[in-house]
């Protein structure tokens, strides 16, 4: 009879759970960097687009804004997981490969860009109108209508959907683990997860609850921050 196998011997000791946690949690914000900058970007033009081809925007379109409103409803719609496996093809087509960063980074913009879009327009949409038809009366380009007066004034609210999408890119970081994508996830995964690593599932999920508190509290700081300083200066 075979004995038992003592899985708590498994586990990576506490005093060497630095050695892995530091590398994995330095590419889990490697990932969210990289993404940021082309959820930023991409997302916000489609924003932009969006909000400005509505009835209330300065170049109505409905056509084009129920199109664009309908791929990024689509794009909304899936988990993130399923994105990740429907688009294997495409991601790689741009990469070469299935496994890694750059296999994580493509499906988490994808699924990051309308998420963020749709943020975007609904904090254009909660200025007043009056914004835009200063602009305008004022004698603006379309330009500098939107830079300095929709996208200045949406500031708080664009930054709160900074912070928000960061927080979404942080926990699909995790969820690419499973494609072997490095981070937190991947740790999790492999070493928590296949490996009965208590020890290591622990620490990660402190790491991500902590990771996430902190990124939370630093963004309500700062929209908090902007709010009072817009508001100092309408006074």
């Amino acid at each position: 009879m075979k004995p038992a196998v003592d899985v708590m011997s498994q586990d990576t000791p506490w005093s060497q759970l630095h050695t892995l946690m530091l590398p994995a949690y330095l590419e889990t914000w490697l990932m969210v960097g990289i993404v940021m900058l082309f959820v930023v970007t991409l997302g916000g033009l489609l924003g932009i687009v969006l909000f400005n081809t509505s009835r209330r925007g300065l170049f109505p379109r409905p056509g084009i804004n129920r199109t664009l409103s309908w791929i990024v409803n689509m794009g909304r719609s899936l988990p993130f997981l399923v994105l990740m496996a429907a688009i294997i093809p495409f991601t790689f087509w741009l990469t070469g490969t299935t496994i890694g960063i750059p296999a994580a980074v493509i499906p988490m913009v994808v699924a990051g860009t309308p998420f963020f879009a749709r943020l975007l327009e609904n904090a254009l949409r909660e200025l007043p109108s009056e914004v835009t038809a200063v602009g305008l009366v004022s004698g603006g380009s379309t330009w500098q209508i939107i830079v300095h007066a929709q996208l200045s004034e949406a500031l708080p609210a664009i930054v709160a959907a900074i912070v928000l999408n960061v927080i979404s890119m942080i926990e699909y970081s995790a969820i690419a683990g499973t494609i072997g994508a490095g981070g937190i996830g991947y740790l999790a995964v492999v070493y928590g997860y296949q490996r009965f690593d208590n020890h290591i599932m622990i620490a990660t999920i402190v790491v991500l609850i902590a990771t996430i508190q902190l990124v939370q509290f630093i963004g309500d700081r700062l929209v908090t921050a902007l709010q009072h300083s817009k508001g100092s200066y309408a006074s």
